[in-house]
C-alpha cells in the first residue's frame, strides 16, 4: 500500500500559487478608480471656488470692455464713409469652459463697404490702421482674404468677405467662465442717424420706427459711433428705386438686395428681401 497514490491533495507548488497575483490586481484596480474619483471632486471644487489662474478663464464681464474697445478700434480704422454698420452685442451660452463648466462666448460685428473686387485692398487698408500690438494680417482663406488680429486678452478679430459688396469684421472672446455676465455700455443719444433712418423708411412705403435699436461704440479718438436700425417682417420687397432720390442717384452700393448710400455724414444700408426689410443708418467715428 506504501505505493499508492493519494488523491485530492494539492502541493503547495500547484494551480493556487497565482492567486497573489490576482488579489494585486483587485487593489491596483481599486486604487485607480479611487483616484480617478479624487481627482474629479478636486477639478470640481477647483472650478467653483478657485478663481482665474490663467487669461484664458478671464470671466466674460472681463473680457466685455476689451471686445467694446475692439468694436472702436475697427470703426475708427474703416473710416467714416467705410463704415455700414455696428452689430449688437451677440452672446450664445452653452458652450464648455472645462467638462464639469458651463460658459459663454461674446461675439460683436462691424459692416464695412467693399465693393467687389476690392475686399483685399479694403482688409488690408484696416489693418494697417490698428494698433500694431494687434498684429493684424490680411491672408488667403477658402472664399476670400480673410483679416486675423488679436485684440488683446484673447480675444481675437477675424475679417471676411460677404460677397455683396461688404466685409464683415467679427470680434469673438471665445468660451469663457460667465462671470458677472456682459454689460454693454449705455448707449449714447441718437443723432442724425435716426433721422436718416426714418427718410428711408418714409421712401419705402414703411412706418417711421418710433423706438429704433441704437448701437454706439466709444471711439478710441473720442467721440462715439452709432448705428440706428430697424427691421420689417416678410412681405413684398420694396424696390430700391424709392431709395434712389435719398443716394442722389449716387448709392455706395448697389447689389440686390443690398443697397447702401450716404446722406450728410450718415451712411444708410439697406437689405431689401421678401424675407424681412432691414434697415440701418450709421454715422462713424470722428475725423
Amino acid at each position: 500500500m506504501s505505493g499508492a497514490v493519494r488523491t485530492g491533495l494539492a502541493s503547495s507548488t500547484g494551480p493556487d500559487a497565482p492567486a497573489p497575483a490576482r488579489s494585486w490586481r483587485r487593489w491596483l484596480l481599486a486604487a485607480t478608480a479611487a483616484w480617478a474619483v479624487l481627482l474629479g471632486v478636486l477639478t470640481w471644487t477647483s472650478v467653483r471656488d478657485d478663481p482665474p489662474t490663467v487669461r484664458e478663464q478671464r470671466s466674460l464681464d472681463q473680457a466685455g470692455p476689451v471686445v467694446d474697445r475692439a468694436v472702436g478700434e475697427l470703426a475708427r480704422a474703416a473710416g467714416a464713409t467705410g463704415l455700414l454698420e455696428l452689430g449688437p452685442a451677440r452672446i450664445a451660452s452653452g458652450c464648455r469652459v472645462t467638462p464639469l463648466a458651463d460658459g459663454a462666448r461674446l461675439r460683436r460685428e462691424v459692416g464695412v463697404l467693399a465693393p467687389t473686387g476690392t475686399e483685399r485692398a479694403v482688409l488690408a487698408g484696416i489693418a494697417e490702421r490698428l494698433p500694431a500690438s494687434w498684429r493684424a494680417e490680411v491672408g488667403p482663406g477658402l472664399d476670400g482674404p480673410v483679416l486675423h488680429a488679436d485684440a488683446g486678452e484673447f480675444v481675437a478679430v477675424e475679417g471676411r468677405p460677404t460677397v455683396d459688396g461688404r466685409v464683415r469684421l467679427i470680434v469673438d472672446t471665445g468660451c469663457r467662465p460667465l462671470g458677472s455676465g456682459y454689460t454693454p455700455a449705455p448707449a449714447a443719444a441718437a443723432g442724425p442717424e435716426a433721422a436718416a433712418l426714418t427718410a428711408a423708411l418714409r421712401s419705402l412705403g414703411r412706418p417711421s420706427d418710433d423706438a429704433p435699436e441704437l448701437v454706439t461704440v466709444a471711439c478710441p479718438g473720442g467721440g462715439v459711433a452709432r448705428t440706428a436700425r430697424s427691421a420689417d417682417g416678410p412681405g413684398p420687397a420694396p424696390s430700391v428705386a424709392a431709395l434712389a432720390a435719398l443716394a442722389g442717384d449716387a448709392p455706395l452700393l448697389d447689389s440686390p438686395p443690398v443697397y447702401a448710400y450716404r446722406t450728410g455724414p450718415v451712411t444708410v444700408l439697406a437689405e431689401l428681401s421678401p424675407d424681412a426689410t432691414r434697415l440701418a443708418a450709421t454715422v462713424g467715428c470722428p475725423v
